[in-house]
């Protein structure tokens, strides 16, 4: 079994240096894709209430016979849920669709800056973190500008920031906020998904020189970086794959070329995206 790094969190947990995505998958897809991953290794998994996937989610890990105490379990708050009472609520549901008694990491998707209730979606974050029934809590495509309103309105720094994070787009950035503030950035999308990120002749080349596939440097990059990449895969051995990255490391000319692209953003701007 590979043995995954952790990092720890400004909250005196730890998570995995690496996790496995579940979106877009179904019930029965991300059961068999959970299971499989648990046994070979996974210690992070991550999901979401618009996944739609949370039973199935929580039923690969009762298959699994992988220890609860073992496993990272993140899902996130929807935008239709933003408020307080509103966000008690929907992690109730949540917990009970997961099957467990606890969640590790709990999210809130999307800023939604319009709608104006992140804050107290937050407070009642800070509230279930206080009652053991969360154990970390942080954010998902927050900007500086939301995350310092947190602080600012509720003295409690989110523990994680969920962002677009690629080669791609390798927001630089946002990433030193991060970094400076003590919030870990965690990388959705970290392949590029539906760009031609695996096929850039950078890539293929560092690849090439390592005797890893494109996907792994791509990985290994999120991770030096410092980064936590939850990659989406159901197939078993590319989940090996991606989870097997740890073996070698990049030089600092290999990441600065990795990196030096035209920012190109695959997904939604947190200043104007609404996802409910």
């Amino acid at each position: 079994m590979i043995s995954i790094p952790t990092h720890a969190l400004n909250d005196g947990t730890k998570l995995p240096a690496i996790g496995l995505g579940t979106w877009p998958m179904d019930d029965a897809t991300a059961e068999e894709a959970v299971d499989g991953a648990l046994r070979m290794g996974y210690r992070l998994v991550d999901t979401a209430t618009n996944y739609r996937n949370e039973t199935g989610v929580g039923r690969g890990i009762a298959r699994s016979g992988v220890p609860r105490e073992e496993i990272v379990v993140t899902t996130k708050l929807p935008g239709r849920h933003h408020g307080y009472d509103e966000t008690l609520a929907s992690f109730e549901e949540s917990r009970a669709r997961l099957g467990v008694e606890y969640v590790d990491l709990y999210l809130i998707h999307w800023p939604l800056p319009r709608v104006g209730k992140y804050v107290d979606s937050w407070k009642a974050m800070i509230k279930l973190r206080e009652e053991g029934l969360v154990r970390s809590i942080g954010v998902s495509n927050f900007t500086p500008g939301h995350i310092e309103r947190l602080e600012k309105e509720t003295g409690v720094l989110p523990s994680v920031n969920q962002i677009e994070l690629h080669p791609l787009f390798p927001q630089d950035e946002l990433r030193a906020f991060g970094a400076e503030k003590g919030v870990l950035t965690e990388s959705w999308s970290p392949l590029g998904r539906g760009s031609a990120l695996l096929d850039d002749p950078t890539v293929v080349t560092v690849a090439e020189a390592f005797g890893v596939t494109p996907g792994q440097v791509v990985l290994r990059w999120h991770t030096q970086l410092g980064a936590v990449p939850i990659p989406k895969s159901a197939d078993l051995q590319r989940q090996r794959a991606n989870l097997d990255i740890f073996g070698f490391e990049l030089g600092p000319a290999q990441l600065a070329a990795l990196s030096d692209h035209t920012p190109q953003r695959l997904g939604g701007d947190p200043e104007t995206h609404e996802e409910f």
